[in-house]
């Protein structure tokens, strides 16, 4: 016979992410329609060893939907690292009569979850939330679509200023081990070249790519780099190489940064988010644990945390193809 789950955990733990907060919103209101407590915990795997818990309810999450952020907070804890921080974890969860918990994360928020469910025994449920779509077992992580759009939206403007100029514009986005990010907004928003992990241009084929866009009539050009990009050892010596071999180009950088994580999430996380919570909620009412909840060709899938978290998403080498015509 299955363990009844009466009081359900949420929290959200690692990098922010456009849609947390719509997916904490769905964890509750899921757990008040199945008649199971929900907890709020405060500042992720640091604020569970703290006990640093609020019970919430279908009011406590009105007005979040459309926030970015995190209500609850987030923070990244060493302690939790240690089998003597989790103990603690795990005796202020007893404490609280938490039967169950579901982290909002990335891929290191999901291996703490899985270790410290298998020393522990208790259940535990992922929600992906990380805008660098870098998670097996999804097409989509929570944060990524909005990040999308903040990205485009500001490329737009720079290219204004690229045009106005004559300038080339280095543009420099998020993805430290994937270039999902850049390949979409580079092709999204038109740019002349980008740079990714997965494919390394090299220098020579920069600059090749730069002077057939200048024969072509193009003044001004975008060049998107993601900044796990291996050709430089970053944007910066990208741009002074360029300078050094390309003197008709006056080259500028601008690094995004932080940028892409914040704003209010776009209404596909939104949806997705909602999606992904009520999944989360009933798959541990149903018995399962030590999951990642995901979407698979617009159904909601879960998968293995082990599996979600040894794997490396991979980038469509369709899109890739499309760029390589789109930058004729």
């Amino acid at each position: 016979m299955l363990h009844k789950i009466k009081k359900i955990g949420v929290m959200t733990s690692g990098g922010d992410s456009p849609g947390m907060n719509a997916a904490i919103r769905s964890v509750v209101r899921a757990c008040v329609f199945h008649n199971v407590e929900c907890v709020g915990i405060y500042r992720g795997y640091e604020g569970m060893i703290e006990g640093d818990f609020v019970p919430m309810n279908a009011r406590s999450v009105k007005g979040i939907i459309n926030k970015g952020g995190t209500v609850l907070k987030s923070a990244r804890s060493k302690e939790f690292r240690t089998y003597e921080g989790r103990k603690k974890a795990y005796d202020k969860l007893v404490e609280a009569n938490i039967d169950a918990f579901v982290v909002i994360g990335g891929d290191g928020s999901f291996t703490g979850a899985m270790i410290f469910s298998q020393e522990f025994d208790i259940p535990v449920m992922g929600i992906p939330g990380t805008i660098d779509n870098d998670i097996v077992g999804t097409t989509h992580t929570l944060g990524y679509d909005t990040a999308l759009n903040t990205v485009v939206e500001a490329i737009d403007k720079i290219r204004d200023t690229a045009s106005s100029h004559n300038r080339l514009f280095f543009v420099e986005v998020m993805g430290r081990d994937v270039g999902h990010i850049a390949l979409n907004v580079g092709v999204g928003a038109g740019a002349e070249e980008i740079l990714i992990p997965e494919e390394d241009l090299g220098l020579d084929r920069l600059l090749e790519s730069l002077r057939r866009s200048k024969q072509s009539g193009k003044s001004s050009s975008i060049v998107v780099v993601a900044e796990g990009d291996k050709i430089g050892k970053n944007v910066f010596e990208l741009k002074d190489y360029v300078e050094e071999n390309m003197t008709e180009y006056e080259v500028r950088v601008s690094v995004l940064g932080h940028m892409q994580r914040g704003g209010s999430p776009s209404c596909f996380d939104r949806v997705l988010a909602s999606r992904m919570g009520v999944k989360a909620v009933e798959s541990l009412i149903n018995g399962t644990s030590n999951c990642m909840v995901g979407l698979k060709n617009d159904v909601m899938a879960l998968t293995p945390f082990d599996q979600a978290v040894k794997g490396k998403s991979k980038i469509n080498m369709e899109l890739l193809r499309v760029s390589d015509i789109m930058t004729i």
